[in-house]
């Protein structure tokens, strides 16, 4: 059954295709707005840098937000995190991340920067830093889900291999049920001794890539609806000229 010569079928097919594609485009552009308010909270935050109370630091209701945070401290006795395929530069890595314990506050993943890995994926060592006592920097969601395989697995050097910021898989794992769900990146300048920087969309698609996107996906929907179009003057001026003999 040839799906040109049954106009009703061809248009149903072309009515489902173009809203499939209508709705993958204005998916891609609501991520698009998404992504622009994440970068423009984390821009004032970045732009203010002062210091909001510790009590944010527990706070459920702004897991989505970014805050300026100092606070003095010191890191937990507890496994490192490892974030793997996680990519800077063309290249990929992982990031590394530690318990800390602030004065007054709940303990908080924080972010000490990104490191590349060998041929043979050997793990970095993530010194703890015991005499460090205080930090500053950007209190921010962690970074997002992607392709979860499971729990974070331990690893020789002790440290906990995850593929996804699972925060309450994580509280397990460290044995931290009090864990903030936001993660701290301090100050690009405070050391550990890996790259780190404010990027806070390392890993994911830019406002303008989502745009990009969209505009893909309505062209096929505009481009699906003019072949319906075409195809239906044609089968009608087939028609036309089968009467008229």
């Amino acid at each position: 059954m040839s799906i040109r010569r049954h106009p009703l079928l061809l248009w149903a097919f072309a009515i489902c295709a173009i809203a499939v594609f209508a709705r993958l485009g204005f998916w891609q552009l609501a991520r698009a707005d998404e992504k622009r308010a994440m970068l423009s909270k984390a821009e004032l935050a970045l732009n203010d840098r002062r210091p909001q109370p510790l009590a944010f630091i527990a706070s459920a209701a702004r897991a989505g937000e970014y805050d300026w945070i100092e606070v003095r401290g010191r890191f937990a006795d507890a496994p490192a995190v490892l974030l793997d395929n996680q990519q800077r530069a063309g290249k990929v890595g992982v990031r590394a991340y530690r318990v800390f314990l602030p004065e007054g506050g709940a303990p908080v993943l924080v972010e000490l920067g990104w490191t590349g890995l060998s041929g043979d994926r050997t793990m970095p060592d993530v010194p703890r830093d015991a005499d460090r006592t205080a930090l500053a920097g950007l209190l921010l969601p962690p970074p997002g889900r992607g392709l979860d395989v499971g729990p974070p697995v331990s690893q020789p050097g002790g440290a906990l291999l995850a593929t996804a910021m699972d925060m309450p898989a994580l509280r397990q794992a460290l044995q931290v049920p009090t864990l903030a769900p936001r993660v701290l990146r301090p100050q690009p300048e405070a050391g550990f001794g890996f790259e780190r920087d404010f990027d806070i969309l390392p890993n994911t698609l830019p406002p303008q890539r989502h745009v990009g996107y969209a505009v893909q996906w309505f062209g096929l929907a505009c481009a699906v609806l003019v072949t319906a179009v075409l195809l239906s003057w044609q089968r009608r001026r087939r028609l036309v000229r089968e009467a008229v003999r």
